[in-house]
């Protein structure tokens, strides 16, 4: 397995889309849900701090392995270098649409 790939995985938690970089992504061997594990951040020596990233990191902090709902994934690339992780609002577009599932069906309720 080559060590140099680098992947960017954009999901949908919480009315929210994650973009987060990680060296390995993979189908779990729990049904319906993907791996995704060494997740990477940006180094304590930068300049700038993004507070979304710092919520990420603490987030994910001690996490090994996350397993993502494959409903919720948007979009996974392969990348030559990191971005920034970042938290977003979802906002409802052609391009993105949530899954129907219990927060839709708990809206309607409303």
């Amino acid at each position: 397995m080559n060590d140099s790939r680098l992947y960017k995985i954009s999901f949908i938690n919480r009315d929210k889309v994650y973009d987060i970089f990680a060296k390995q992504v993979y189908e779990s061997d729990l049904y319906g849900f993907l791996a995704v594990e060494e997740i990477v951040f940006g180094n304590a020596s930068d300049i700038v701090i993004d507070p979304s990233e710092e919520k990420l990191k603490a987030e994910f902090s001690g996490v090994k392995r996350s397993f993502i709902p494959l409903h919720s994934i948007v979009r996974i690339d392969e990348v030559k270098e990191r971005g920034t992780c970042k938290i977003s609002d979802y906002e409802e577009s052609d391009n993105i649409s949530l899954f129907p599932g219990a927060s839709s069906a708990a809206d309607e309720e409303k």
